[in-house]
């Protein structure tokens, strides 16, 4: 647990494995008032980058930074497309009417968990000392009153499952007892994983997208946050996907129910601000954004991602802009933070 409620500032960093690279990037996310830094660690990563990402956490740690370690694509997304299925073709998720997720892998496939455990073995020999899990989902889609009526997994392992659970077939409809099914296998799945990192002496963070589209809803985030390996619980509030918010209003909000469930199971938690897809013009919602999540009460705050993205696709349309108020962002609560101590300690 984060007992004295240090103010912790983090950014995503990927898309270079370049050390001199890394080495000078470390030092600029340092200059823009961050102390934490989260590494993707692929499975591209894991067969071509085993020994880079052993330095890269070294020279990032070298820095002052904490570490953590994304499990970024290893079944499928968030992320890139799940290379696991090119070994094992059958633990693909497969949706209720039958079609196969081209990408996304089964949770319940006893081999993707040993693949998990292997995963996590590998993050061990990096020295990284925190897995941040990240964005646990199944997927789902022609969602109708936020339900979607087409989703996963319904392969022939989740189908014994079922039955072994029920005694019945499971149906191609959304039932109570599917979504309950389908919580219990995002929540099962992490059990075990985090159960293995934690023997390990591993920090084990999560963050959730609330949505029953992702089997995820509040019951699901209830579950995860009571598995007694599971450290930090988080969520990201990502407003720019969502037509006419207020992006003050909107983190604040869901910042509050986020700690309500950290606070509900004594966690620690994890808030994202979004620094990516950034429209010209809206660079300044970031600092919104951020005084939101601070003033909820959030003392654990990360921005996805470095420079706006800019290695990625989905960056920000002025990454350098971007990059340059996100710093002020964090330089922002960082003060605040400062100052409150001071205060508090006067006060005394």
């Amino acid at each position: 647990m984060n007992v004295d409620n240090k103010l912790k500032l983090g950014v995503a960093y990927h898309g270079n494995r370049m050390l001199k690279h890394v080495r000078e990037d470390m030092l600029d996310i340092i200059q823009h008032h961050f102390n934490l830094v989260v590494h993707m660690f692929s499975h591209n990563d894991w067969d071509r980058h085993k020994n880079i990402m052993k330095e890269i956490v070294e020279i990032s740690e070298e820095a002052g930074l904490e570490v953590w370690i994304d499990n970024w694509g290893l079944g499928g997304p968030p992320g890139d497309k799940s290379h696991f299925l090119s070994y094992y073709p059958d633990a693909h998720q497969i949706y209720s009417n039958g079609e196969v997720d081209p990408v996304r892998v089964c949770l319940n496939n006893k081999d993707f968990r040993n693949f998990t455990k292997e995963w996590i073995d590998v993050v061990d020999f990096s020295g990284a000392k925190s897995i941040f899990w990240d964005e646990p989902h199944l997927a789902g889609k022609d969602v109708v009153n936020g339900k979607p009526r087409v989703w996963t997994c319904h392969c022939k392992t989740c189908q014994q499952l079922f039955v072994n659970k029920y005694s019945k077939g499971m149906p191609e409809i959304l039932t109570e007892e599917v979504e309950q099914f389908r919580i219990d296998t995002i929540v099962d799945y992490f059990r075990e994983v985090t159960d293995y990192s934690k023997k390990k002496g591993m920090y084990n963070s999560v963050c959730v997208m609330l949505g029953a589209t992702h089997g995820i809803n509040l019951e699901t985030i209830d579950q995860i946050a009571g598995l007694e390996s599971l450290d930090n619980v988080g969520s990201d509030p990502y407003w720019l996907g969502h037509k006419g918010v207020d992006p003050y209003e909107f983190v604040y909000d869901a910042t509050k129910k986020n700690l309500d469930i950290s606070n509900k199971f004594n966690k620690d938690h994890n808030i994202w601000i979004q620094c990516y897809s950034t429209p010209r013009g809206r660079e300044e919602e970031i600092i919104s954004a951020t005084d939101a999540a601070y003033d909820a009460g959030a003392r654990t705050i990360l921005a996805w991602g470095y420079r706006g993205s800019d290695a990625n696709d989905y960056r920000a349309k002025n990454p350098e802009l971007t990059w340059k108020i996100t710093g002020d962002a964090m330089y922002r609560v960082l003060e605040r933070d400062r100052n409150e101590r001071r205060e508090s300690y006067i006060a005394r």
